[in-house]
């Protein structure tokens, strides 16, 4: 059986505020979700996303700083390209835990 965390309302700090309502903004974008969901699996190069996705480079490029920034994704370098892959796998869960209820 799974114990459910009992959260008091008042315990919202405006830190997690800010970055529970960004985290839905990032889940709140298409083209992220798809770079998301793509990313689940394994690691991409910003080229590689674009080109699994059909996106422009910049576009990909945006949404990846986006998603960073927010410590959703990660990336490592080899030589000059950036692969990038999922950081968080709680917001993962979460986005397919999304994608299935929107499925039934």
């Amino acid at each position: 059986m799974r114990e459910e965390v009992q959260t008091n309302p008042h315990d919202l700090d405006e830190e997690t505020l800010f970055v529970v309502s960004q985290t839905f903004k990032a889940l709140g974008d298409p083209t992220r979700i798809r770079i998301l969901n793509l990313l689940c699996c394994k690691e991409y190069s910003v080229n590689d996303i674009a080109e699994e996705l059909n996106l422009g480079q910049s576009t990909v490029s945006h949404q990846l700083r986006f998603l960073k920034n927010l410590r959703l994704v990660k990336f490592r370098r080899e030589g000059t390209t950036l692969y990038y892959s999922s950081a968080d796998d709680h917001i993962m869960n979460l986005l397919h835990q999304a994608i299935d209820h929107a499925k039934h």
